[in-house]
C-alpha cells in the first residue's frame, strides 16, 4: 500500500443515524478511521454503542447518513450502495466481526479446523492441504493446541471459543475488524490472556478495529482513540489516554470515576 493511500481514511462515517419509530438508536455520528487505528466506543447500556456497531457492520440499515469504505483497489464505496452479494463478500474477506458470544460467530457442530477453513473456502481456496495448514497455523497463533483441530468448539472453554472465533475472522487477512464486547462474560484471568493476544495480533497485522465495550480498562489497553456515547450521541472523543485521564464532559467524568471507585 502506498504512502498516499495510507494518508486516506479507511472508513468515513458521515452523520449516521438510526431511529426506531420515535426512539433514537443513534444520531449524527461522524468520524474517520485510518489504517492500523483502533477506535473504542464506550458508554452505559442503552447509550447507542451497539446500534452504532450494527450500522457500521451493515447489520442494520441507517435512517440517515452514510458510511464510505476504501476498497482494496483504492475506490471509495458507500457500503449501503453495495449489493447484498458484495457486502457478504466484504464480510468474508476484508472485514471481520468478533461477537461477545463466540457461539454467534462459530459453527458449533463442526471442527475447529473447519471453522477456520470455511472462511478460506468462501474466498475460493479449494486445496485441502493448504486450508488445513492455514488452520493449524492460526490455531497456533491464538494459542490453541494443534491436536484440537478436529474437535468441535462446543467442547472448548469460553476463552478457547473466543480465540477460535478470532482465528476464523483473521485467517483471510481482513483490514477492518468489528468487536462487540470481546472479553465480556469471561473470567478475569481469561480476559487478561485474551486481551494480550488481541493487542499483539492487532499490532502485528496492522488491523483497523472498532471495538464496543463498557470496560474502560479494555478501551485503554487496546485503543488509540475513544468515543463516548450517551443517549445515542457521541458526547466526547479524543485520544484514549487523554479522554480517560482528563475527561471534559460530566458524563465521561462519572464513567471514569465509577471505575476508579470499584
Amino acid at each position: 500500500m502506498s504512502a498516499l493511500t495510507d494518508d486516506l481514511p479507511l472508513l468515513t462515517v458521515d452523520r449516521l443515524g438510526k431511529n426506531y419509530g420515535s426512539r433514537i438508536g443513534c444520531r449524527d455520528v461522524s468520524f474517520e478511521l485510518y489504517a492500523g487505528e483502533v477506535l473504542a466506543v464506550v458508554g452505559e447500556s442503552g447509550s447507542g454503542k451497539s446500534t452504532l456497531l450494527s450500522l457500521l457492520s451493515t447489520q442494520l440499515q441507517p435512517t440517515a447518513g452514510a458510511i464510505r469504505y476504501r476498497m482494496r483497489d483504492g475506490s471509495v464505496r458507500d457500503v449501503f450502495e453495495l449489493s447484498q452479494a458484495e457486502r457478504r463478500f466484504l464480510m468474508r474477506t476484508d472485514w471481520g466481526f468478533v461477537h461477545q458470544d463466540a457461539a454467534q460467530g462459530l459453527r458449533m457442530a463442526v471442527s475447529a479446523g473447519a471453522n477456520v477453513g470455511e472462511r478460506l473456502m468462501a474466498v475460493g481456496d479449494r486445496h485441502y492441504g493448504n486450508i488445513r495448514h492455514a488452520a493449524l497455523d492460526w490455531l497456533g497463533r491464538v494459542e490453541i493446541e494443534a491436536d484440537r483441530i478436529d474437535d468441535a468448539p462446543r467442547s472448548f472453554s469460553g476463552g478457547m471459543r473466543q480465540r477460535l472465533q478470532i482465528a476464523r475472522n483473521l485467517v483471510t487477512n481482513p483490514r477492518l475488524v468489528f468487536m462487540d464486547e470481546p472479553t465480556g462474560g469471561l473470567d478475569v484471568s481469561v480476559q487478561a490472556r485474551l486481551l494480550d493476544l488481541l493487542r499483539g495480533l492487532v499490532a502485528d497485522l496492522g488491523l483497523s478495529v472498532i471495538i464496543v465495550t463498557h470496560d474502560l480498562a479494555v478501551a485503554r489497553l487496546l485503543s488509540h482513540r475513544i468515543m463516548v456515547m450517551r443517549q445515542g450521541r457521541v458526547i466526547e472523543t479524543g485520544l484514549t489516554d487523554q479522554v480517560l485521564d482528563d475527561p471534559r464532559e460530566p458524563y465521561t467524568q462519572l464513567l471514569v470515576s465509577s471505575v476508579l471507585q470499584v
